[in-house]
């Protein structure tokens, strides 16, 4: 058994969230993890910028309501509770809802040999964050 101090949390580049997005990073806790896991807390309206990953990704909504999009398909909000996997490769964006905080855990599978692990693209626009605009093509 190896217990772990909880981590301070780090700073987020800003051209990748929108809000004062809060991460809990556990990298370091093994020196090959099986995978990446990271608590982020986001505030009303906060959200992540369009991105993908190299392997799946899980989120635990742990507190709060989620708002999630994959490319092309509509906004959707899951409950605490609820969990969203998305496959490698599928561009979305994730955050809170307009009105409340929202806090997930997600899981991100290591294992595959490229960095880096998320690949990030543009800032999700507030008519896309609203349901306004679904997106179409390529980023």
């Amino acid at each position: 058994m190896k217990i772990t101090k909880a981590p301070l949390p780090k700073s987020v580049p800003p051209e990748y969230f929108t809000g004062d997005v809060s991460v809990l990073h556990t990298q370091g806790v093994h020196p090959d993890p099986l995978m990446d896991v990271v608590l982020v807390t986001f505030p009303p309206g906060g959200r992540t910028a369009w991105h993908h990953h190299v392997g799946p990704q899980i989120l635990v909504v742990v507190e709060g309501c989620c708002r999630v999009q994959t490319e092309g398909g509509p906004v959707q909000d899951v409950a605490t509770g609820g969990t969203v996997r998305f496959e490698s490769g599928e561009l979305h964006w994730h955050g809170a809802t307009p009105d409340a905080p929202m806090v997930h855990v997600a899981l991100q599978m290591k294992g595959v040999p490229v960095d880096p692990f998320t690949i990030w693209s543009d800032p999700v626009t507030d008519a896309e964050y609203d349901g306004a605009a679904l997106t179409t093509g390529a980023r």
